[in-house]
């Protein structure tokens, strides 16, 4: 098949200590590493089974001391592997974008994290699709963020710099910078974002059978007791 759309997934590498960090307590460092896998690798599983995309990974961080590390690099085989550049998340994201056009000429970039496990392969085609006829696509998330961003014209994501993250109004100012461009922007589904281990436990119910699910701990135990592992 060929590949009409770059498919971006922005990442970082699920060290203990560096990553998902406000999910402790009550996770353990160790804990919120694996978690933060099992998210990246339910992610890559639904990326690689969009059809008519060409994976691309951005990441941050050393993918060779991380937990579950030779699962990861197993999963990413066939991918293009960027690492992160750029002072600041929001111009991280503006250059994967940037990166991932040079390493494709010619195809949208359509943008996700690895904070959204629920997502699907039909999910991720529509937004592709949402591009045929639309200049991006932004999905909002229930944090206020955005979960999705897309560009026709992975120029455009240049305007991903000048809006800050991490905030309750994020998704509503990327919006507003998208409209003031005058980019005509689809609207995919809102999702909720993993930052919080009440997020990790209601995203997990949706998938009861899922790597994530399995990683998390105990809902009674404010330490301990993940069961999650690297070879699902």
């Amino acid at each position: 098949m060929v590949s009409r759309t770059a498919l971006l997934v922005v990442a970082k590498a699920p060290v203990p200590g560096l990553v998902k960090t406000r999910l402790c307590p009550p996770a353990t460092p160790a804990e919120a590493a694996r978690i933060a896998a099992a998210s990246l690798l339910d992610t890559l599983d639904a990326v690689r089974s969009t059809p008519g995309v060409r994976p691309v990974i951005a990441m941050a961080g050393d993918l060779a001391v991380a937990t579950c590390s030779a699962r990861l690099r197993n999963a990413l085989r066939g991918w293009t592997v960027l690492g992160q550049r750029g002072d600041g998340f929001p111009a991280r994201l503006a250059a994967a974008h940037a990166d991932t056009a040079a390493a494709h000429p010619g195809l949208p970039v359509v943008q996700i994290g690895m904070d959204t496990p629920q997502v699907t392969p039909a999910l991720l085609t529509e937004v592709c699709q949402a591009l045929g006829s639309a200049d991006a696509a932004l999905g909002l998330a229930e944090d206020g963020g955005w979960w999705v961003a897309g560009f026709r014209s992975a120029a455009d994501a240049r305007l991903l710099r000048g809006v800050p993250t991490s905030r309750a109004d994020t998704g509503a100012r990327t919006l507003a910078a998208l409209r003031a461009a005058g980019l005509r922007v689809a609207a995919p589904p809102r999702l909720a974002d993993v930052d919080t281990m009440e997020d990790a436990w209601r995203v997990a119910d949706s998938l009861p059978n899922s790597r994530f699910a399995a990683s998390l701990p105990v809902r009674t135990s404010r330490a301990g007791g993940a069961s999650g592992d690297c070879h699902r």
